[in-house]
């Protein structure tokens, strides 16, 4: 079994074997609510499933990771797929899956989603987490308490 892709989004769903995503493909988040942060994203992967390779369990995971590959996030599964009926023989599959998630940015940084299968990594995607411009604004003295 085999990652296809892993994309960042704002929001994502897996509907009657498509993938909808709203905000999606992103590398750069911008934050301007200040840090800490928790932000909700989704992360959509999916996975190249062979002839072969179906009708038995894989263990699957998800991690983001900070740049000193600190774990923010981990979330593992059990994928199985079968072989519908009619399939022709030897027709490879395709499972996808969306994640919904709320991750606690410390600081702005750089950041990586990695998917694994098996426990063996199969696609990184790195991502920047960056202070918006309402944050870079100096303050006023009064707003600083002078």
């Amino acid at each position: 079994m085999q990652v296809e892709w892993l994309i960042l989004a704002d929001a994502a769903q897996v509907v009657g074997g498509k993938l909808y995503l709203i905000g999606g493909g992103w590398d750069v988040l911008t934050v301007n609510s200040g840090f800490p942060v928790v932000q909700h994203c989704a992360i959509a992967a999916a996975f190249r499933v062979g002839w072969n390779e179906t009708n038995q369990p894989y263990a699957i995971e998800i991690e983001v990771a900070d740049e000193d590959l600190n774990a923010l996030l981990n979330v593992g599964a059990r994928l199985e797929v079968g072989r519908p009926p009619g399939i022709p023989s030897g027709q490879d599959q395709r499972a996808q899956l969306a994640l919904d998630l709320a991750i606690t940015f410390e600081r702005p940084g750089t950041y990586v989603a990695i998917a694994r299968v098996e426990g063996e990594e199969q696609c990184r995607v790195p991502f920047r987490v960056i202070a918006g411009p309402l944050l870079a604004q100096p303050r006023s003295r009064e707003e600083q308490g002078s």
